[in-house]
């Protein structure tokens, strides 16, 4: 290989890596900008062109990475369940995994709750946007259906964690932990107490666990 096509391979890689850095650094701060007007002015009050020019740039660099405004929220929501752009599912991760891992069930409980908290402190503004957008966007309500879905699915991985370990209250069934883990751990609960109440990321944590441990556990 010559010296000259060496150079030029070695740039074209630069150059491509770079574009690549560029195009996310674009779509980063058009979620940035996107969140904040959602949570400001709601879904319906946000436009594209708001989001472009809070964003700093054009209207169609957004149309032409994200298409529409739905899938803006769509790709905010899921960075905020798992708090990363990596195209890795929350159950796999290792901070959810430890649970699993996990022996004791007190313990199991309160490593749960305290990744619930950083999981809902990113997720639940967003949650109050999907929620209001969707009485009257058909699209955001199958959006919400499916995000509490996925809730319900986690929720029953963590029952089945605990069970691993040991048995649950003899008065609660398998769903019924499920289904009061899913409303103990909502976007509203945790929104009325650190939002409404002032609590803090501790006093939800521990206010969780306990609540969970003296529910769930014998």
């Amino acid at each position: 290989m010559s010296i000259v096509m060496a150079k030029t391979i070695t740039k074209r890689k630069y150059d491509s890596s770079r574009r690549k850095a560029r195009a996310l650094e674009t779509q980063d701060q058009i979620l940035k900008a996107a969140r904040g007007l959602f949570i400001d002015r709601g879904y319906l009050g946000t436009t594209m062109d708001s989001i472009a020019q809070m964003a700093g740039v054009a209207p169609e660099t957004v149309y032409s990475i994200f298409g529409n405004k739905r899938a803006i929220l769509s790709r905010i929501v899921d960075i905020s369940v798992v708090g990363d752009s990596d195209p890795i599912p929350l159950l796999v991760r290792s901070q959810i995994r430890e649970v699993e891992f996990e022996k004791d069930q007190k313990r199991q409980i309160e490593m749960f709750a305290g990744r619930i908290q950083i999981i809902m402190s990113s997720v639940a503004p967003m949650f109050e946007v999907m929620r209001s957008a969707a009485k009257t966007e058909p699209e955001i309500a199958d959006m919400l259906k499916k995000y509490l879905d996925g809730r319900m699915q986690g929720m029953g991985y963590f029952i089945d964690c605990l069970l691993a370990n040991g048995p649950l209250n003899e008065w609660l069934g398998k769903q019924t932990a499920i289904e009061t883990t899913w409303a103990l751990t909502s976007a509203e609960i945790y929104s009325l107490l650190t939002g409404d109440q002032g609590w803090s990321d501790e006093e939800y944590i521990h206010w969780l666990s306990a609540t969970l441990t003296r529910l769930l556990l014998p």
